[in-house]
């Protein structure tokens, strides 16, 4: 009875220890939660594909491990990503390279770019496949729709001049939001500033063969499409919770390219189905594209190099999208740099 009874005590205290180290790991736990730093990223636009990266971060842990608490916001109109983070309203955003630069030498924003997602242009001019466009040169006499940003019809003038076509020749009409729209119903023959992987899938998904040119390809020079950006008071105030941020979406982006489909589950659970739904085969398609572009052997991902900046830089004075000097120094900077 004196071993049972021994034993009945040695398993309550057991259970009782066990209980009070739950609640002290939960309250550790409780503690630590609220020791995260915040962190407000502002998305180009609703999840996608190309955010993919991003949800497997939050999901795993890894900006938790960083100690960060990443909050996810939507921008309400185009230019979000890009004037609060510069008005210091948000941590970091997503913007475009061209973009950033006019910004920049136009406006003095103060702003850099601390890590390119895409290596690679994902924007390209779209045609629908029956209107025989086979490549740039068949645009002349063409009627092209846009979307708002009128940068978008100088990198059409550049592929047609590149490939021997008229780039005077050409009529422009900004259609707004309908980039897709405008081609089926042939109110335009092609469009510029739809994406490679999310214009193009989801027509070819809708039965739309599609021709697609890459600007890159034909006298525009090869530019970061979607980079991180913030701004300079941030990145003087906070370089190490920008460099913790970014290691952790490095771990969020290894994870994605080493299990596409968990990553596109994540997304999929996270997405904004009420402003805009995604389709599982499009955006499997679009994680396919995005991949390979996201890093390559010289550029790994998040890495900038400086002579695409300069290169983009001289691009747009040629083109008089500038109205100020401006440096690459004075647009980008790899964080490893940073001391």
């Amino acid at each position: 009875m004196k071993k049972l009874k021994y034993l009945s005590l040695l398993l309550v205290f057991t259970f009782v220890t066990f209980m009070l180290a739950g609640c002290g790991s939960k309250q550790a736990a409780n503690n630590s939660s609220e020791k995260l730093e915040d962190v407000d990223l502002v998305l180009d636009w609703y999840p996608n594909a190309i955010h993919s990266f991003i949800y497997a971060a939050i999901e795993n842990g890894y900006f938790k491990e960083e100690g960060l608490k990443v909050n996810i916001k939507y921008p309400s109109n185009a230019t979000d990503p890009l004037t609060l983070t510069a008005a210091n309203k948000a941590t970091i955003g997503i913007y475009y390279q061209p973009d950033i630069v006019m910004a920049r030498a136009n406006e003095k924003v103060p702003v850099k770019s601390i890590g390119a997602i895409v290596h690679t242009p994902l924007n390209v001019v779209i045609s629908l496949k029956e209107k025989n466009i086979n490549s740039p040169k068949d645009l002349s006499g063409k009627t092209i729709g846009f979307s708002g940003n009128p940068l978008n019809i100088e990198y059409v003038k550049s592929m047609i001049k590149a490939d021997g076509g008229d780039p005077n020749s050409i009529k422009s009409i900004d259609v707004g939001f309908e980039l897709l729209s405008s081609m089926t119903t042939k109110k335009v023959d092609a469009t510029t500033g739809g994406l490679i992987n999310h214009e193009v899938p989801v027509l070819e998904h809708e039965g739309h063969p599609v021709n697609y040119f890459d600007p890159s390809k034909y006298g525009v020079p090869n530019y970061y499409e979607e980079v991180f950006v913030t701004s300079d008071k941030t990145l003087k105030d906070k370089p190490e919770t920008l460099k913790k941020f970014m290691k952790a979406a490095k771990k969020g982006y290894e994870f994605t390219k080493n299990n596409p489909d968990k990553s596109l589950s994540i997304l999929l659970n996270n997405q904004q189905k009420d402003n805009f739904p995604l389709i599982d085969a499009v955006e499997k398609q679009s994680m396919n594209v995005l991949l390979p572009k996201m890093e390559s052997k010289d550029e790994p991902f998040l890495y900038q190099d400086k002579k695409v900046w300069e290169n983009n830089i001289k691009w747009l004075q040629e083109k008089g999208m500038l109205k100020g000097e401006v440096k690459a120094e004075d647009c980008y900077v790899n964080l490893d740099e940073v001391k």
